[in-house]
């Protein structure tokens, strides 16, 4: 049965009433669950609702006003995001990477209740994504915020070095929809790469332009990371989601070959990474989006073409 709520919007329901466990809840029953979520966490944390839901592909999140002082020390305003999250893997430690950043380079986390995936947060500027700014400009940004938020990752957090021995069995099985010339050499780059110090940072492995904002506040900066999928690795793994986002720039570039190492190149130079490592990584894991995006064939067709477009201007 779906239950209602003024503050879901259906955009969200649609996106994840088919969602299967990941490992626990389904789509279908978080939505279920979600009212109660919302009133629960606006009293707990004596919240009013100050504005438009909005969603991405698993989170609501809802502009609220801070009523008591309880967070009057770390609050930079009175407003502030609710953000309640569908349970799954990559999210369950996004809290705590929170807090280890302490609003350093990343949005400031105010208050977290694990169980429910809900985490309070300052508002931010949801009008000013980093997608406002030219790609190559966002580049230099994304290489800023790595050098602001490296440091040293704990040991509750997921290993590169352990989800590679999973993609490496991925690359040598490999797929007739991606050319195996490809799938081998990203499994060779792969077995190099592991061989190098690829473990004990703590990274945003999905820190691009649509996962930056501007802050309301100027003392906190021009720009801020949001949405972190942490992990213990090193940044040159990092790197790859700047370069397939903005579809529309690459294609609109002349040379689009240059113009996609150009914002690797750009990435590495302002985070003070080895460009090496930056391309082999950015190429193991565009080699590994197209190999997964072709188990969902036809419909991810144009996605997986694009991803072995991109690897072949990484695979020198």
């Amino acid at each position: 049965m779906t239950v209602s709520h003024p503050l879901i919007p259906e955009s969200l329901r649609d996106l994840l009433a088919d969602r299967e466990p990941e490992p626990d809840v389904s789509g279908a029953e978080w939505l279920r669950r979600l009212p109660s979520l919302i009133d629960a966490s606006l009293a707990r944390w004596d919240l009013v609702p100050d504005g438009e839901a909005r969603h991405g592909e698993c989170a609501l999140v809802l502009p609220v006003r801070l009523q008591g002082n309880d967070f009057a020390d770390s609050a930079p305003t009175r407003e502030a995001i609710l953000k309640l999250t569908w349970p799954h893997d990559e999210a369950r430690l996004e809290h705590l990477a929170l807090r280890h950043w302490n609003g350093r380079g990343a949005v400031r986390l105010l208050a977290a209740d694990p169980a429910s995936y809900g985490l309070l947060l300052e508002r931010l500027d949801a009008d000013r994504e980093l997608t406002s700014v030219s790609i190559l400009e966002a580049c230099d940004v994304i290489g800023g915020l790595m050098r602001v938020l490296d440091q040293p990752a704990g040991e509750q957090y997921v290993l590169v070095s352990d989800k590679a021995q999973r993609w490496d069995a991925q690359l040598r099985h490999g797929t007739p929809l991606v050319p195996r010339r490809l799938t081998d050499q990203a499994a060779a780059t792969l077995a190099h790469l592991v061989t190098g110090e690829v473990d004990g940072r703590l990274v945003h492995e999905d820190l691009h332009d649509m996962n930056v904002l501007a802050p309301l506040v100027l003392s906190r900066g021009d720009w801020l990371a949001i949405d972190p999928k942490p992990v213990s690795g090193e940044w040159a793994y990092a790197v790859a989601p700047i370069v397939w986002n903005r579809a529309d720039a690459t294609a609109a570039a002349y040379n689009q070959r240059t113009h996609v190492r150009l914002r690797a190149d750009i990435v590495a130079d302002a985070a003070g990474l080895d460009p090496v490592r930056v391309t082999h990584w950015t190429f193991v894991r565009l080699v590994l989006n197209a190999v997964w995006a072709a188990a969902y064939a036809p419909a991810s067709d144009d996605f997986r073409s694009r991803m072995i477009a991109l690897s072949k201007a990484f695979s020198d």
